[in-house]
């Protein structure tokens, strides 16, 4: 099985997504809290960006690396320290940003949390337009 088709749409729909959070949250975090609120807003965007990128690439390669039945750990395997690699990073990136001053805490929490709530609408909606076989039948005349 590939993923790539629903994992191609959910990059692109998640572009789109950063790229939504970057113009409207950079305009309502100059109108709130000026320039902090501005950089808040386009950290929070960056880290939407990078982190939804990660877990595309991450999920390709595993599917890459575990093509038989037999490593179907190594995918999960993959995935799994993938996503323990990005909650270390978070972590990591938000004590670091925590105590800096040209951060707004307010505007970047509420610029991640629609990073977090739209990146799930974005993968849903790319699994569910995307028509991916999950048959591979012969046709008559092939």
């Amino acid at each position: 099985m590939t993923y790539s088709p629903i994992l191609t749409r959910a990059l692109r729909y998640g572009g789109i997504l950063t790229l939504a959070i970057a113009v409207v949250g950079s305009i309502i975090g100059w109108l709130v809290a000026g320039q902090a609120g501005l950089v808040s807003a386009l950290i929070g965007a960056g880290i939407t960006a990078i982190f939804m990128a990660f877990t595309a690439v991450s999920i390709m390669i595993a599917s890459k690396v575990a093509r038989t039945e037999e490593s179907v750990m190594l995918f999960f395997g993959i995935i799994l320290g993938s996503w323990l690699l990005k909650f270390v990073v978070f972590i990591f990136l938000m004590v670091i940003l925590r105590e800096q001053p040209f951060i707004d805490p307010i505007i970047m929490f509420v610029s991640i949390l629609a990073a977090v709530i739209g990146s799930l609408v974005v993968d849903v909606l790319a699994y569910v337009r995307s028509r991916v076989p999950y048959v591979d039948v012969e046709l008559p005349g092939e």
